[in-house]
């Protein structure tokens, strides 16, 4: 007997749970749906979020590759079956609210970093934050230079092989305190809590007052009804 898989329309977590669950209001949860449902939407109606929506949501390019949305969307998608659901969507990025306890966004940092998902930060594996503002402040390695090279033609920065290897090696001098030539999460602790510039773009403002800052996605009546 054959098999097919076919993506289909989820009924969606209640909002007071996922309100209950996160750093967002309820009001803020069901403003989120209506966000939500234009990018998840936008390629394929079936209200799942694909990568290539998240990456048309996020460089208004649903084609271009981008080594920052991968990523990303590999964080997000926690159910690990290739598209993102409201419920996960909501529940992950509650960690750039601005209330979100700075653990949470230590820890997401770290998974952020550890693209190999071996437990520590290796020189092998270090990539950059490629938030566009403190590129030059986040983390880079020599075995993946190419995925450097990328984001930085993706921010369009350059930077020198030279100066590449600077940051590399004072990452290390300041955060691989045991001197075993990686990073593990006690470690990445200590390290951000002492330089809290590193979760700056942790933190989405817009996040705490959402409802008012996308005025164009303010609830209707029957938004709520939808979610049910």
């Amino acid at each position: 007997m054959g098999c097919c898989f076919m993506k289909q329309k989820v009924k969606y977590d209640d909002p007071a749970v996922l309100a209950a669950q996160t750093c967002f209001t309820k009001d803020e949860v069901e403003t989120l749906y209506e966000l939500f449902k234009k990018l998840s939407n936008s390629l394929s109606n079936d209200d799942l979020l694909s990568k290539e929506e998240l990456q048309l949501g996020l460089f208004r390019n649903s084609k271009t590759h981008s080594l920052f949305s991968d990523r990303i969307f590999e964080l997000f998608d926690t159910k690990h079956d290739g598209v993102i659901e409201f419920g996960e969507f909501v529940q992950s990025l509650s960690v750039f609210h601005p209330k979100a306890p700075q653990d949470e966004k230590i820890s997401f940092a770290f998974q952020l970093y550890d693209i190999w998902q071996t437990g520590f930060i290796e020189r092998e594996e270090i990539r950059i934050n490629s938030s566009f503002e403190h590129l030059v402040r986040c983390l880079m390695t020599e075995k993946v230079r190419e995925l450097i090279l990328a984001l930085l033609r993706e921010s369009d920065l350059t930077l020198t092989e030279e100066l590449v290897e600077m940051i590399i090696d004072k990452t290390f001098k300041d955060a691989d305190s045991k001197g075993d030539g990686k990073i593990d999460q006690e470690e990445w602790k200590d390290f951000a809590t002492r330089n809290p510039s590193l979760l700056k773009n942790m933190t989405i403002p817009y996040l705490k007052e959402i409802t008012s800052a996308f005025p164009s996605f303010v609830m209707r009546p029957d938004i709520e009804d939808q979610m049910h």
